[in-house]
């Protein structure tokens, strides 16, 4: 694949820059553009509603450079442990600008997100039982509750699991009894609502259905808690592309249907809270790897690189392959003849593979592969200690 202005959403840097970082760096590596970042949350938040608020999802990179770059334009941040809390903190997030979720949360996850102040989503009564006991201020602690939608939802590829059986929040089913429950702790009180139910979502009409989706859950919770919800978190979802034949996500159609929502449900006078992190993160960056060797094996053609799943799990998890091209350090990126290539890593299991991608069929050992769409689920995705190789350098740009 050589770079044209059609793949500019697949690599963070230009085939200069690729080269530049070809020559100049160890492999393998990750680097990121910050640039690309600070452009890319700019663009998103100028076309959304003021009334839309923009919470980076820290899971998906929780890189502090990028989380400063972010911190420093105003987002809230999304994080789901206690660590993710601090990094955020670190990177000059404040508590009011934080929500914090997890199916699964611990003590001391939960006594992070109150000492930054976040705005806790209670997936159980569980949730609300311990943070009865934990919090200590003169006011009830205001938290929103995830519901996991009976219908209405879909999601292309099952990542969040759409309304189906989940092992997140609150089955719509019973949101009743829930609140019901959950009015015994007067220490608690339910002021917003979580609903997410896809993830990697190109397609703004599919997503637009699921918000529709959450805002009415929201007015039945509205309802039956008896006060006006001040917070409705609509989760993530804003996809990206990882080839090019996939279209591209029209953040102004997704910003005009909220726009349209928020004006059909206007019993719902507080604020959205949209999670974007691979949309935001996945196009900052690159991951690199040089070519060991390569070989054929009964007509299938392997490209041997020096990392694998244990710096790039998502191709494995997801079938899905990174864009991926190639650079010979000193000449720049390949073109030429191409053909099919399954990318593999080193480790001594046929698990090891980090998708597939036609490359040059004069490839030889050295020159390096460059992983498109690496800046999310990447390098803290991965099974980093698996067979003790060393771990990836990061490199943070601009």
């Amino acid at each position: 694949m050589i770079l044209t202005a059609a793949t500019t959403d697949l690599f963070a840097f230009d085939e200069a820059g690729l080269d530049h970082l070809a020559s100049t760096h160890t492999s393998p590596f990750f680097a990121y553009d910050l640039a690309t970042a600070r452009e890319r949350f700019t663009r998103l938040r100028a076309v959304l509603p003021p009334r839309v608020r923009l919470a980076y999802a820290v899971k998906s990179n929780p890189g502090l450079p990028l989380l400063e770059a972010f911190a420093a334009q105003g987002a809230w941040f999304d994080c789901a442990s206690a660590g993710e809390v601090s990094t955020a903190l670190a990177a000059g997030a404040t508590g009011p600008g934080m929500v914090f979720a997890g199916p699964a949360k611990t003590e001391r996850d939960l006594q992070a997100a109150l000492f930054a102040g976040a705005r806790v989503q209670v997936d159980g009564i569980e949730d609300v039982a311990r943070l009865h006991r934990l919090h200590t201020g003169d006011r009830p602690l205001p938290v929103n509750v995830r519901i996991n939608p009976a219908g209405g939802v879909s999601e292309v590829a099952t990542i969040i699991g759409g309304a189906g059986p989940s092992a997140f929040g609150v089955d719509e089913e019973v949101m009743e009894d829930f609140v019901a429950e959950a009015a015994h702790y007067d220490r608690v009180e339910i002021r917003g609502l979580q609903v997410f139910s896809a993830s990697n979502e190109l397609d703004a009409g599919r997503l637009l259905g699921n918000h529709r989706t959450a805002l009415r859950i929201g007015r039945r919770l509205q309802e039956l808690v008896g006060r006006e919800l001040d917070l409705i978190d609509l989760g993530g979802g804003l996809g990206i592309r990882y080839a090019l034949s996939e279209a591209t996500l029209d953040i102004r159609a997704v910003s005009a249907g909220l726009g349209r929502i928020l004006t059909e449900h206007d019993w719902f006078t507080g604020e959205l809270i949209l999670e974007p992190g691979r949309w935001l993160s996945g196009p900052t960056g690159v991951y690199a790897a040089r070519v060991v060797r390569t070989k054929t094996s009964r007509g299938e053609r392997f490209v041997m690189l020096e990392g694998g799943i244990n710096h790039l799990l998502r191709p494995l998890l997801t079938g899905q392959s990174f864009p991926t091209l190639a650079v010979r350090p000193g000449e720049g990126v390949l073109g030429g003849e191409t053909s099919a290539a399954t990318l593999a890593g080193p480790l001594c299991t046929s698990l090891d593979r980090v998708g597939s991608g036609d490359l040059p069929t004069d490839l030889r050992p050295g020159d390096v592969v460059v992983f498109g769409q690496a800046g999310a689920y990447a390098y803290t995705q991965a099974m980093s200690h698996f067979l003790s190789h060393a771990l990836p350098e990061q490199h943070w740009i601009g």
